[in-house]
């Protein structure tokens, strides 16, 4: 079975390994990538969509999306772990190609119209688009297949505050308009995606594999891997992005906990999803919340060994 997605996205390095992930995968097929800000400014996201396409020789539409949190001012960006082109200062040459005159939120609405309940969107930014697409079209999450997010941190710590993880701190506003739509959505967190560290070999082993693509990733992961090993006694880094491709492929790697959550906007606790798996509370607040799944659990070396083996492909 080929499972039909559209990939929203802020590339990002953990992006781009994700992105090449998603090309390699025959039963993936990606109608498009939709871009939006988060690690860098939504143009740059656009333009470095497009570069990935280009390089695995991909010929789908790049999009450009919101440039803007739903509420607040404009994001500082994630330039200190992705460097200032979002690929970690590697000069890669500019695409040649042209952006999609669809925006982000019109090309989900259009596929999703186009597919009705083919379609999944795999949400690995912050969550703008979606949220300017349920404004767009009400009825989108009876056209949507599901919507698997990377993004919330349900029982560890945040990476952004002590409780938010970066994704939905990025536009918590946003984040709560999309979790609140009546869809199915799996959530991808910090809960499994903080439990793999990728020691450097990993990536040595995309680019034996993969010249090209695993190439890129190596090359571009050396910034994000000294980002990440700061204060560790040993190199790592973390490609989180990929997690609900993986899950789509194989979610038997995931222990998934269904409950309720929700996403706090206040401004000291921005971000956070509070979550309660089902049985745990009787609160009319909290039964009346949003339902997710969310992955609590992941098969490492089987896990490991499916980026690896895609690669190879």
């Amino acid at each position: 079975m080929t499972h039909k997605i559209i990939l929203d996205t802020d590339p990002g390095i953990d992006d781009a390994m994700a992105i090449f992930f998603a090309f390699q995968s025959p039963e993936i097929e990606v109608l498009g990538l939709t871009t939006v800000f988060g690690n860098v400014p939504v143009s740059m996201a656009a333009q470095n969509g497009l570069s990935l396409c280009e390089l695995a020789e991909v010929d789908i539409p790049v999009c450009k999306g919101v440039a803007m949190p739903w509420v607040g001012p404009e994001s500082k960006y994630a330039h200190f772990v992705h460097g200032d082109d979002g690929f970690g200062n590697i000069n890669h040459p500019a695409p040649v190609g042209k952006i999609d005159p669809r925006s982000s939120a019109e090309f989900i609405v259009e596929m999703a119209r186009k597919y009705p309940s083919e379609i999944t969107i795999v949400a690995v930014g912050p969550l703008g688009n979606l949220a300017l697409a349920l404004r767009l079209e009400p009825n989108l999450p009876k056209l949507i297949k599901s919507v698997n997010i990377m993004g919330g941190a349900a029982f560890v710590a945040g990476n952004v505050t002590p409780v938010a993880e970066a994704n939905i701190w990025n536009d918590a506003f946003a984040a709560e308009i999309v979790l609140a739509a009546d869809w199915e959505v799996n959530m991808f967190g910090l809960d499994v995606t903080y439990d793999l560290p990728f020691q450097p070999d990993f990536t040595s082993i995309l680019a034996e594999k993969n010249p090209t693509l695993g190439g890129f990733v190596k090359k571009a992961a050396e910034f994000y891997t000294e980002f990440y090993s700061k204060g560790k006694e040993t190199e790592q880094c973390y490609f989180h992005d990929a997690f609900p491709l993986a899950y789509m492929i194989d979610p038997s790697l995931f222990e998934m906990t269904a409950g309720n959550v929700r996403v706090s906007t206040d401004k000291l606790n921005q971000g956070q999803t509070s979550f309660a798996p089902y049985g745990t509370t009787a609160s009319p607040d909290w039964l009346e919340a949003s339902s997710v799944n969310f992955a609590t659990k992941v098969d490492h070396p089987r896990l490991t060994e499916l980026f690896i083996n895609r690669y190879a492909l």
